[in-house]
């Protein structure tokens, strides 16, 4: 084949974002999905079975199993077992020593909004206009084409939520996604997941907006907050009036009121930037008086201060391993702050909120259990797992889809080179609806995306 012939095969293919190698993830929408603007158009492609034998089986539901096979048939986990039996067209693997984790969920993440390269025209994580931009959505940010999707697969990672970032009070909606290739968001959203509200406490809008016009304090945050949930109950009221029958008024519609709405209909999802203890006790008192739920606060790095009232309350920690000492708020760190939250009943998880650290969440899941272990806690690696799977499949309302590997559930699952709990370890094969997306020995440029198209040569190696 001539290089111009190598050319425009990797121009054809990538025009189609793998369309040459993996059915395409954005077929046309059908009538159902159109209902709604911004609807996912994501359907899960045709494949055939596959059968991984004799694989070390991390659930996702707290248990280990060994010399375990699974089968994926239909997008979904078909069984779960010993010498299970493959049916005639099945692709068949031997994991003899290797590996199997249901695909890892990232729900602090900012691809795509923050995409690389790292540049002032590429950077849309941020409406810092106001402290409140309810209003805005992180998938209007999106840019599917972030090389980082990428990198995040070959870590391993099949599901994220994407995230506005911290500048505001409420920083506007968070979309889940799907990892696979798509020329639009609309063909990564994850169909039917609902949607998040990023809020923020402490130092971020504070010192955003200190110099203009407050909030100049976390007295000034709390102030903030509540006049935006009494607009918003009062909105409330007089859309229920309306839909009741009970006024002939319509309201008019208000985006940014839409959102704090849905929240308390509980339809929206709190993810709440919230570092420390005293912030995020203070926060859950602000939700009861207005009769909403949080769902997590995300960094949590004084966690396991309050885990008890966490745990009381039903609210996720999302944490990092060991970040700490970047800004005041974030001094009061302990490694074993996702174990801690844990002992204490509450649901704990691991994030990134990085576009490096995406690409190696087991060993930021290691580090904890290891820490937890040399304090005495006896904490299994499969329940360590949970933090980065069920747990996290729960904070983002998909826990009857993703994030354990057990019958009926979407085939999301990841084939480990070893224990994914060493740093040698390295994801070998990871399949979404039981579509192979990311395989180690794949080397060629026509399967990475069109931007990368003159970055990585047609013969080399995928980043």
């Amino acid at each position: 084949m001539t290089h111009f012939s190598r050319l425009l095969l990797v121009l054809v293919c990538a025009l189609t974002l793998s369309a040459c190698v993996t059915p395409s993830s954005e077929p046309a929408p059908s009538q159902a999905s159109t209902d709604i603007a911004f609807s996912s158009t994501y359907q899960a492609p045709q494949t055939i079975p596959t059968l991984i034998q004799n694989a070390t089986v991390l659930t996702g539901l707290g248990d280990q199993l060994s010399n375990t096979d699974l089968l994926i048939e239909e997008g979904k986990i078909k069984a779960i077992g010993s010498a299970l039996t493959a049916p005639k067209e099945a692709v068949v693997i031997d994991a003899d020593g290797r590996w199997l984790t249901p695909g890892l969920i990232d729900v602090h993440s900012h691809m795509g909004v923050y995409p690389s390269p790292a540049i002032d025209s590429l950077a849309d994580g941020n409406e810092i206009v106001g402290p409140n931009t309810a209003e805005v959505w992180a998938e209007h940010s999106v840019w599917p084409q972030d090389p980082n999707f990428e990198k995040a697969l070959a870590g391993g990672v099949t599901t994220v939520q994407i995230l506005p970032g911290s500048a505001n009070l409420f920083g506007g909606r968070g979309v889940i996604l799907k990892n696979v290739p798509s020329i639009t968001m609309m063909g990564m959203k994850f169909p039917g997941a609902p949607h998040s509200l990023k809020m923020a406490c402490g130092e971020n809008p504070k010192r955003v907006y200190g110099e203009k016009g407050g909030p100049y304090t976390r007295m000034g945050n709390i102030a903030g907050y509540r006049d935006a949930w009494i607009k918003a109950k009062a909105y409330k009221k007089k859309w229920d009036a309306y839909k009741n029958g009970k006024s002939t008024d319509k309201p008019d519609q208000n985006l940014r009121l839409d959102t704090l709405m849905g929240v308390l209909n509980g339809e929206i999802r709190i993810h709440n930037h919230c570092y420390r203890a005293d912030e995020m006790a203070n926060m859950i008192e602000l939700s009861k008086e207005f009769g909403y739920q949080i769902t997590a606060f995300h960094h949590a790095v004084e966690a396991y201060k309050i885990a008890p009232i966490l745990a009381e309350n039903n609210v996720c920690a999302v944490v990092w391993a060991d970040w700490w000492g970047f800004k005041q708020e974030a001094f009061d760190m302990v490694r074993e702050n996702a174990a801690l939250v844990e002992l204490a009943g509450a649901c704990a998880i691991i994030h990134s909120d990085d576009d490096t650290q995406i690409q190696r969440l087991n060993q930021e899941v290691a580090k904890v259990w290891a820490a937890a272990n040399r304090m005495g806690m006896s904490l299994s690696k499969g329940q360590a797992i949970t933090w980065l799977t069920s747990n996290a499949a729960e904070s983002i309302g998909l826990q009857d889809q993703i994030g354990a590997l057990k019958v009926g559930m979407n085939a999301d699952v990841v084939l480990w080179s070893a224990d994914p709990f060493s740093v040698y370890s390295k994801a070998d094969q990871v399949w979404i609806d039981g579509a192979l997306r990311f395989d180690r020995s794949w080397k060629r440029a026509e399967r990475t995306s069109d931007f990368n198209l003159g970055i990585i040569s047609a013969e080399g190696d995928r980043p």
